[in-house]
């Protein structure tokens, strides 16, 4: 006995089941045209938070956000004490680069000194707030001493060297005079790099950035006063500019690169901070 019912129903069924799996498809392609905004104009955002130990990452972000033809400007958001040398001048200098092709404005947040306010040099313009902590001009080489540590424990070392410099700052001895002359010389070249970068992206005298290079920290507003910031304003002070000088009215933000789950943060900080203790290597870093 034939029953047209049932096939009814299964064909209703498998037709209900293909609607279906259509929609979602539609929804799915529609979400990611919505999310990917295209068209509109975009605004790349960088966060650069907390000490400064490796540029690679910062290095990509920025590129990414500079060959990118629907980005129109760039922010970079700095809450950073500094970090090491090497780094912050790498930031700065591919920051120097993408200025060129758009704008790139700074927002320095609660801090942004020594190699953050390095880093920051690097924007088209620079925004900071009333009472953020920046300055903190100069640099830092700290050498631990273990040997007394190592004594009272039994243990001695013996180094074998191909010259008179090359153990220089040894956690196992303390500084030779002349080593530490070496060493203070370096600081002081290290230190004029960074006065000389002031000067010519701030188009600050030399000798008058000289007179407060010395280490001490800045408030926002002191900083204005002083040259080191174009305008006092927040984060959002910062994106209506980058808009401006865009000549867009309205725009995504998009932020590069993509937030770091706590763990992968945390990891990545812990070793990387044990692969710095063992190297002997100057900081542009706040320790006020």
């Amino acid at each position: 006995m034939k029953r047209p019912w049932l096939v009814y129903g299964l064909a209703f069924i498998g037709g209900l089941v293909v609607f279906l799996i259509f929609l979602s498809f539609l929804l799915s392609f529609l979400m990611f045209f919505k999310e990917k905004d295209f068209g509109k104009p975009q605004i790349g955002i960088l966060q650069i938070k907390g000490v400064i130990l490796d540029a690679e990452e910062y290095l990509m972000a920025i590129k990414e956000m500079a060959k990118n033809r629907g980005i129109k400007a760039v922010v970079v958001r700095i809450d950073s004490p500094g970090g090491s040398v090497g780094a912050s001048q790498e930031i700065f200098e591919e920051l120097k680069k993408t200025r060129v092709k758009k704008p790139v404005i700074v927002s320095m947040g609660s801090v942004a000194a020594s190699g953050g306010l390095y880093v920051a040099l690097g924007g088209t313009k620079i925004f900071a707030s009333p009472g953020t902590v920046t300055g903190s001009i100069g640099v830092v080489l700290e050498i631990p001493n273990i040997e007394k540590f190592l004594k009272k424990i039994g243990v001695e070392t013996e180094t074998i060297k191909s010259g008179t410099y090359k153990d220089t700052g040894s956690i196992y001895r303390p500084l030779t005079p002349k080593e530490k002359e070496y060493l203070t010389e370096k600081v002081k070249l290290i230190h004029d790099q960074f006065i000389k970068a002031i000067s010519e992206e701030r188009k600050i005298p030399l000798e008058k950035v000289r007179e407060f290079a010395d280490g001490r920290i800045f408030t926002g507003e002191e900083a204005l006063s002083l040259g080191l910031v174009d305008k006092l304003g927040n984060f959002w002070d910062a994106v209506e500019e980058a808009k401006k000088m865009a000549n867009i009215s309205e725009a995504k933000l998009v932020f590069v690169p993509k937030k770091k789950s706590f763990l992968s943060k945390l990891l990545e900080e812990k070793s990387s901070s044990i692969l710095e203790a063992l190297f002997l290597k100057p900081w542009y870093i706040t320790t006020n």
